[in-house]
């Protein structure tokens, strides 16, 4: 099965478009705190323009149903990133209003030491696993690594029933490092391709695609 590569953070149209032509899975969309955030209303500017292929998943911190349910019905998501630790019926409850056309994807926040908040893994209604690395100030777009070797040992061994996504300071010069190490289901990208918060370089985004798909074959 071919990689998934998410591109994420986006906030123009054009950047958007271009990560769906240069070849990527899914975009993300910030609707969070964050100098990528976007509001409802310029998500939902721009999403409805995307080929009807590609995923695109919001990224909620600390929200509750009912914001995640609006956002979704008012820009046409087709998946949420649930990147805090929600209650502990969020995923079925959005599953229940939204069936399976929604991914629902919950974060893992790797710190340098094999320690992690492993209730995300025994969410069976999430279908995949983020596994991000953890800061102080940030929740995400950190552009700081996780200890690979260590989340090899701890979580991307093949004991997980869910896909993992590998995110965290990925770039075009290392993404093909984490995919050898960590054989992950998919990859997540927000800093590592930009030119500046929230705006994306397109060369940077071509390489990093192009550095995935060799490195997982396809």
């Amino acid at each position: 099965m071919s990689l998934w590569i998410k591109i994420c953070a986006n906030t123009s149209l054009e950047d958007a478009r271009f990560a769906a032509d240069a070849g990527a899975d899914a975009l993300g969309f910030v609707f969070a705190p964050s100098p990528r955030q976007l509001t409802v209303g310029q998500a939902a500017a721009i999403v409805p323009h995307l080929p009807r292929a590609i995923e695109k998943i919001g990224v909620f911190v600390d929200s509750l149903f009912e914001e995640i349910v609006a956002t979704v019905e008012a820009t046409g998501l087709t998946g949420v990133q649930l990147h805090f630790p929600p209650p502990a019926d969020l995923s079925k409850r959005l599953r229940n209003r939204f069936g399976e056309q929604l991914r629902i994807l919950r974060v893992i926040h790797f710190g340098s030491a094999e320690t992690h908040d492993a209730t995300a893994l025994n969410d069976s209604d999430a279908d995949g696993i983020l596994v991000d690395s953890r800061t102080a100030t940030a929740a995400g777009g950190t552009g700081v690594t996780f200890d690979w070797d260590a989340a090899h040992k701890s979580i991307f061994n093949g004991s997980s029933k869910h896909k993992l996504i590998a995110a965290g300071g990925l770039a075009p010069h290392n993404v093909a490092e984490a995919i050898l190490k960590l054989h992950p289901w998919g990859v997540d990208v927000v800093s590592g391709v930009e030119a500046a918060p929230g705006r994306k370089d397109p060369a940077k985004v071509r390489a990093f695609i192009a550095s995935a798909r060799a490195a997982s074959g396809g």
